[in-house]
């Protein structure tokens, strides 16, 4: 797409500038900008767009996102200057400070991360529409002049060092005098990158709220030794850091971010026992006796907290945090008068906008890794709160672009090649530090069901809420050639179990064969379903046909009568005894696994299960089957009551921790404070207490069941679909309860209030 690009010729950060001349007026003007890692557009000395780290991570092997800008207004007749900054990201990852490493408890990697180029580069467009109807198109050549960047550190696990001595006042600006400045180098033909080069019409990360740091104590650094000044910035978040300082050229400030503060008061950078996440933001002092702005640019910090370290006679001020999110749309609304509830649904969604940066982390701070399992298993949550349908279509998109054709290898520990698979999709896309060999004992971590059929679940939950057959036009295909891949993978059993299980168990109660093999159906009755919509009745006939014998063996081989309950419920292939666990029971609940003459008795199993823990007990891959499960057959009050219990197992427990995000396991002070992949309740504020369920895809069709828990007394939710809006507000009174509902034009809506009526109350329905 791009006849050229230019570099400075190093991996290090750069400045990126050219004046040009306008002599005709000019009816339009558009820029397509591409700048890898990262990059910042400006045109005469004002940055072009309120975006952060653009473009969105990529495989940029294989794909390529540039990014449009309508610069119309911009441009004035006669001088102008276009420039960009250039930082490395993914790109080309500096490992000064912390970057991850895998663990000591899983063997060495002999797929490290590979640089994507030499040096980083900078490709553009500036297209001018004049009123006389002729045309121009710009590109970045070597008429741009290059300059290292005051940035002269970017780490993409977010550290920065920022030597104001570099800055370059006015660079983007006429006048400007460049003449020390470097003439930009074409990238050699051997380097040009060979990926697809694609617009990103996903959502861009921007700033989506400001924290003012408030200064708590001063400690002595654990580490350093040196006196540290502690900031609280109130929330935990993925953000930009930015400050004043004050002081002699070459003095230097550093701030380390953390999740939480230690016992002696410093900011605690240890991730529990697994490693010390020692980012640091550095800034060097460029002007004697002046206020400076400082403000990261290529990266992102992860925290609350930060310890502050000045060097000489440096001062700060105004230390902010700018949260940052690629998920800054919301689609929906809930209150309620228990506070409970309304801080369990702020946590978990400022976990999600913290981990929305332009691909679905699993954590800002220690991985920054795009594990897929949450974009099916947090669908339902993330959908109902925020706009999540271009969001998707880019992650599925990065799924397509990581899939395995037969010709991919991977080296063993003796250099030999591995080839996975063809049809295999990477339980991280994109994968920057493949970890293709099982753990021994574990399983997996890079082929495993629950994460890979996302290219089919995450397609079937896009489809369900908005409604766009394009989504299974576009997914089709990779997901039969995942699901082939996958029955490659079943052992002599029936079973699918080289994964993780029920990953998060908080009794590592994995129950790998129940819960792999119980999504083996899932994608074969969801891609039936996709075929159905196709029209590829051949397709559906043979899924179906799969989906039953998958059924009927797995009925066959896991069912059992309890022994001493008497109800028939799933046992679990990797125990002797009969261990009922409640993702056992859920997970064939929800896919329409269990025999119909049966199916009360695994209801009754499955209350069993949460009546004798009094909690869920479950980890990340059967909680959200749990709790729906849970909704569907008449348990919404142990739900209600498991997430207000005080104590862990239980969302209200981070809460009374003083989370301001979703912990990543069932427990206090856990390795990675910022973890949505736990965060599935949201979804039951949405269909279980507003009970705003989907009948149709796009919620062409629609119930509303709303139930009351019992500390509630009054809630509102507003859902904004693709038809428009819906609305559920209940008030209960004394003798009374009012239900006011409200739905776009041409929904069906059907209103069921038998979950509200009670003994000895009217239930009032009415339209808003």
């Amino acid at each position: 797409m791009f006849e050229k690009w230019i570099t400075n010729g190093t991996a290090k950060p750069f400045y990126a500038r050219r004046e040009l001349v306008i002599e005709k007026t000019v009816k339009r003007a558009s820029a397509k900008v591409c700048g890898l890692g990262q990059f910042h557009f400006y045109i005469n000395g004002k940055k072009v767009s309120d975006h952060e780290l653009d473009p969105a991570w990529t495989d940029y092997r294989k794909l390529i996102y540039y990014v449009p800008f309508d610069v119309t207004d911009m441009l004035r007749p006669g001088k102008n200057v276009i420039g960009a900054e250039v930082g490395n990201g993914w790109f080309i990852k500096c490992d000064e400070h912390y970057t991850f490493t895998f663990p000591g408890f899983m063997p060495p990697n002999p797929n490290p991360y590979r640089p994507c180029g030499d040096s980083l580069i900078l490709a553009m467009e500036l297209c001018l529409e004049y009123e006389d109807g002729t045309r121009q198109v710009i590109g970045a050549d070597d008429r741009f002049r290059v300059k290292e960047h005051p940035v002269v550190m970017s780490n993409v696990y977010g550290s920065e060092r920022i030597d104001g001595r570099l800055a370059q006042p006015g660079w983007c600006e006429t006048g400007f005098d460049d003449s020390a400045w470097q003439q930009a180098l074409y990238v050699p033909e051997d380097e040009v990158p060979r990926a697809d080069i694609l617009e990103q019409t996903m959502p861009p990360v921007k700033v989506i709220k400001s924290y003012e740091g408030t200064l708590l104590h001063q400690v002595n650094g654990k580490d350093t030794g040196k006196i540290r000044d502690i900031y609280d910035f109130g929330q935990n978040m993925s953000g930009i850091l930015e400050l004043e300082v004050r002081g002699n050229a070459g003095d230097t400030v550093r701030i380390y971010p953390a999740e939480k503060l230690g016992k002696n008061g410093d900011a605690d950078q240890e991730a529990k026992g697994w490693c010390t996440v020692d980012s640091c933001i550095t800034c060097i002092v460029g002007q004697e006796g002046v206020w400076e702005k400082f403000r990261m640019t290529f990266t992102y910090f992860a925290g609350r907290f930060v310890g502050v370290e000045k060097d000489g006679g440096a001062e700060i001020r105004n230390l902010r945090a700018h949260a940052i999110t690629s998920a800054h749309k919301k689609d929906g609304t809930f209150s309620c008068d228990d506070e409970r509830y309304n801080r369990i649904y702020d946590m978990i969604e400022k976990t999600v906008e913290a981990n929305m940066v332009g691909v679905h982390t699993d954590c800002p701070t220690i991985e920054r890794f795009a594990w897929q399992e949450p974009n099916h298993l947090m669908a339902g949550s993330i959908f109902y709160m925020k706009d999540g349908k271009l969001l998707w279509e880019k992650f599925l998109r990065d799924m397509r672009y990581a899939q395995h054709t037969k010709d991919d290898y991977f080296l063993d520990y003796e250099g030999k090649k591995v080839y996975p698979g063809e049809g295999l999709m990477p339980s991280q896309c994109p994968c920057y530090i493949p970890n293709v060999l099982p753990v021994p004992g574990m399983g997996s971590f890079y082929d495993i069901i629950p994460w890979g059929s996302t290219c089919i679940l995450g397609a079937y939950w896009h489809y369900l809420f908005y409604g766009d057959v394009s989504i299974i036009e576009d997914n089709y295909d990779a997901g039969m050639s995942y699901f082939r891949h996958l029955l490659t993978k079943v052992n002599e059993e029936g079973f699918i179990n080289h994964g993780l299980g029920d990953w998060g168990n908080p009794k590592n109660e994995l129950a790998r064969e129940n819960v792999e093999t119980a999504f083996l159906y899932a994608d074969a009755v969801c891609l039936a379903e996709f075929a159905e919509v196709l029209g590829k009745p051949e397709d559906r006939k043979n899924l179906l046909e799969k989906a039953e014998e998958i059924r009927e063996n797995y009925n066959a081989k896991l069912m059992v009568r309890h022994p001493e309950k008497g109800f028939w419920c799933y046992r679990c292939v990797d125990r002797e005894e009969t261990l009922l666990t409640q993702a056992a029971q859920a997970l064939p609940l929800f896919w329409n696994m269990v025999p119909k003459e049966r199916k009360e008795d695994v209801i009754q199993a499955l209350r069993y299960t949460l009546e004798r823990e009094g909690a869920f007990i479950a980890g990340e891959i059967g909680l959200p089957y749990i709790i729906q499960c849970a909704r569907l057959y008449g348990m919404n009050e142990l739900v209600s009551r498991f997430i207000l219990r005080e104590t862990h197992p239980s969302y209200y427990a981070f809460i009374l921790d003083g989370e301001t995000t979703l912990g990543e396991y069932w427990e206090s002070n856990p390795r990675s404070h910022c973890h949505d992949m736990m965060g599935h309740i949201i979804e039951w504020y949405y269909n279980g207490i507003a009970g705003i369920i989907p009948e149709e895809p796009g919620f062409a069709k629609v119930t509303i069941r709303p139930c009351l828990p019992e500390s509630i007394h009054e809630f509102d939710c507003t859902y904004q679909s693709v038809r428009g809006r819906i609305r559920v507000h209940v008030k209960e009174a004394e003798e009374e309860i009012v239900l006011e509902t409200e739905a776009p034009e041409g929904v069906e809506m059907r209103v069921d209030v038998s979950e509200l009526e009670r003994a000895g109350v009217t239930v009032y329905t009415q339209r808003m």
